[in-house]
């Protein structure tokens, strides 16, 4: 490759950085407004139709802004097949409705930004991870309602019965009195199980990263504290014997 080419890859690589540096909030609280706009007619299914309706309108123009936002980002990759191939999970959440409610999940990124010079690199994932459990377990509890309020043969009819299925299977518990009869809730239920056992993992490996490493650090400053013992030890030796000598000139 040319220094020519090499160039001018670096340069669509530092407009790309630039241009999500610059719009990451924005789509964040877009992504916000989106759960809302999603969330409020199925939670509260007696709102006015112009409500409803407005709804509808904002969920789509926040769905075309995504569309553009990754229209964009695709443009000013430098390699598009990797591009796509990195963001697999975009392009499926913008081309199958079903998975409209997981773009809610990308407010989850704000909380890692919250605090970022005062927060270690390990207090960040766990505040991005609980974030997400939370978040992802809201928006499956709305999606899962959504799809099964309408069957006759339904157990989950309020979000009370959908926000006790999510948490039980989110945590891997499963209970079994709430479980989801449609196939648009069962694919809701499977992404949340392998969400879940996914964020699962991340605390616990993060959980015993912590305990290693504080584990550690206690046996190095039990190690340094013994070594300033010795050292100690050693010149108090020292100061005797001379001490000694001195008395015997004497």
């Amino acid at each position: 490759m040319s220094c020519c080419a090499v160039g001018m890859e670096s340069r669509k690589v530092e407009r790309l950085a630039k241009y999500e540096r610059r719009t990451g909030w924005l789509l964040s609280a877009a992504a916000v407004l989106f759960l809302m706009v999603y969330a409020w007619p199925i939670l509260d299914p007696g709102l006015p139709g112009g409500v409803i309706r407005a709804c509808s309108i904002a969920s789509a123009a926040i769905w075309i802004g995504f569309g553009a936002d990754y229209l964009v980002r695709l443009i000013l990759a430098p390699n598009k097949t990797r591009f796509v191939r990195d963001h697999l999970t975009d392009l499926l959440v913008l081309a199958l409705p079903l998975l409209r409610p997981l773009r809610a999940l990308r407010a989850a990124t704000a909380l890692a930004r919250l605090g970022r010079a005062s927060m270690t690199l390990r207090g960040q994932t766990i505040a991005y991870v609980v974030g997400g459990v939370a978040l992802l377990g809201f928006v499956a509890a709305v999606a899962v309602l959504d799809a099964e309020r309408g069957s006759e043969d339904a157990n989950i009819k309020t979000f009370g019965d959908a926000a006790w299925w999510a948490a039980t299977t989110i945590t891997t518990v499963g209970y079994g009195d709430r479980f989801p009869t449609t196939p648009e809730g069962k694919w809701v239920g499977a992404g949340l199980m392998v969400g879940g056992i996914a964020l699962a993992g991340t605390i616990t490996a993060a959980l015993a990263s912590w305990f290693v490493e504080h584990i550690g650090s206690v046996e190095q400053a039990g190690a340094e504290a013994q070594d300033q013992i010795a050292t100690l030890t050693a010149e108090v030796r020292a100061l005797r014997s001379q001490l000694a000598a001195e008395q015997k000139l004497r």
